[in-house]
């Protein structure tokens, strides 16, 4: 039972980071705020009848991570089907680099990205040819 089943993006700017979710994997948000008792966003990441989990923003309630830092927590990442177009939004968007594409032989492409929050976050296209 320990299965994976939401998950939490925390931000300082909930608009910025809804245009940027929604604009790059297509997100829908719902506002919980009432709910939760602050600024908190469901989530909506892809159709029910696809594998994936949906989850939310919620007002950061501390200093967000410093740059460079090592990572201590869980890093998302999600499935794209084409990694350059997706990666072109991210950039567009205001995402930034934070581990270039690289191939996992065999199997996948897959790389590493700051949101605009300071959040990293992955993005992995199935691709048996990757090498």
């Amino acid at each position: 039972m320990g299965r994976l089943v939401h998950f939490e993006i925390h931000v300082n700017d909930m608009d910025r980071a809804k245009t940027f979710y929604g604009e790059v994997f297509g997100w829908s948000f719902q506002d919980w705020s009432e709910y939760a008792g602050m600024p908190y966003f469901g989530a909506v990441t892809g159709n029910e009848d696809e594998p994936g989990i949906n989850g939310a923003l919620m007002k950061r309630q501390s200093a967000p991570p410093e740059t460079n830092q090592p990572l201590n927590g869980y890093a998302c990442t999600m499935g794209v089907e084409n990694y350059d177009l997706t990666e072109a939004k991210i950039l567009e968007n205001g995402g930034k680099v934070a581990l270039a594409k690289y191939a996992l032989p065999g199997m996948a492409w897959q790389g590493y990205y700051m949101d605009t929050e300071g959040n990293l976050f992955g993005i992995h296209q199935p691709d048996v040819d990757a090498k």
